[in-house]
């Protein structure tokens, strides 16, 4: 049975996680105001220790591709990248979205990240968690405005943030979902999904999704 691991480090709070096929081993939770990568590999070597797999053992690896700091979807991605080389194994690259999305049950779900800047990264996907509006970086009220009508299902780990302008749309009646804080065993699970259909890539051609440019590249193109 196939091992995957996933990481998560696009955020505050992120997590890893060793998956099989049929369900999630153990995902840890981290949390590192100042990033992730020193603390890392340190982490995945306890992961694994404690279940005594190794990295040769990991037929896949996962990571979350964005959207979410910029210097924490590198760190992440790099990482999953490199121990696939290291390993010569193949990668799966998981929108942070499409995790959150698998947490509903709707037949139509609108995935809600909390983006700064007074913005959302959102996104409407289905049942089989392919997108039905593509993701993007928008104000949530406009967002709102330009879903369809109809059944939706709203998820996001911040309830609270978003439930009141929710409430106050044409979607006022929708379910608001919480998802877990903590993506990798989601992005683990999706990724297996992926690796059995023969859908997992060379490390080389996977990258990130950022949505928004990063504040260095919108810097320069005001300049």
């Amino acid at each position: 049975m196939a091992n995957i691991l996933a990481i998560d480090t696009t955020g505050e709070f992120g997590s890893i996680a060793l998956v099989n096929m049929t369900e999630v081993i153990e995902e840890v939770p981290l949390h590192s105001p100042e990033g992730h990568a020193h603390i890392l590999f340190d982490q995945i070597a306890r992961l694994l220790a404690r279940h005594s797999v190794s990295i040769r053992d990991i037929d896949c690896f996962a990571s979350a591709s964005g959207p979410g700091s910029f210097t924490g979807v590198r760190v992440g991605l790099t990482a999953a990248k490199g121990l696939a080389e290291t390993a010569g194994k193949r990668v799966v690259a998981v929108s942070n979205l499409r995790a959150v999305a698998s947490f509903g049950d709707g037949e139509l779900r609108a995935a809600v990240l909390d983006a700064r800047r007074g913005e959302v990264y959102a996104a409407l996907f289905d049942r089989s968690l392919v997108e039905v509006l593509p993701e993007r970086v928008t104000k949530l009220r406009a967002w709102l405005e330009a879903l369809p009508g109809g059944d939706i299902e709203f998820i996001t780990p911040t309830p609270a943030l978003f439930a009141p302008a929710i409430a106050a749309s044409r979607h006022g009646s929708a379910p608001v979902r919480q998802a877990l804080r903590t993506l990798a065993g989601a992005i683990g699970r999706i990724a297996a999904a992926a690796y059995s259909r023969g859908l997992a890539q060379d490390p080389a051609a996977v990258d990130a999704n950022y949505v928004r440019r990063s504040d260095a590249e919108l810097f320069w193109t005001e300049k």
